[in-house]
């Protein structure tokens, strides 16, 4: 007689640690978008953030990190900011500069299309 297994057994996927399908391509779109956004001034990256909306400073720099920045570029986010956001003191955010958002640009490689929409409605303010 063939033994059968228990019907009771815990599943395979520990609770909480669900699998989810994985698409092959994402991975390389991420590097693709990474690498095409540090191939941009780091200014311009940082522009182009504060423009989604207003940033503390240890935000913006996980944001920055997630997108790859070099070590000489982390060490002088202070002075970009200096230079294109204004600090709002009663909450220690940065807010882009108003002349700044006719400098941006609509296919910014860094954007998805979630951000690219929301920059259509900031920009038709």
């Amino acid at each position: 007689a063939v033994k059968r297994a228990p019907q009771c057994l815990p599943e395979a996927v520990p609770e909480g640690k669900r699998t989810r399908p994985t698409n092959p391509a994402q991975p390389v779109r991420q590097t693709q978008k990474r690498s095409r956004v540090s191939q941009h001034p780091y200014r311009d990256r940082v522009i182009h953030l504060l423009a989604l909306k207003s940033y503390k400073k240890p935000e913006l720099l996980v944001r920055l990190l997630r997108d790859g920045i070099r070590q000489k570029d982390k060490d002088c986010l202070g002075s970009v900011l200096q230079q294109v956001a204004t600090l709002n003191p009663k909450d220690n955010t940065y807010t882009l500069k108003d002349y700044l958002f006719k400098a941006l640009q609509r296919d910014w490689p860094g954007y998805d299309e979630r951000e690219k929409q929301a920059l259509e409605v900031i920009l038709a303010r």
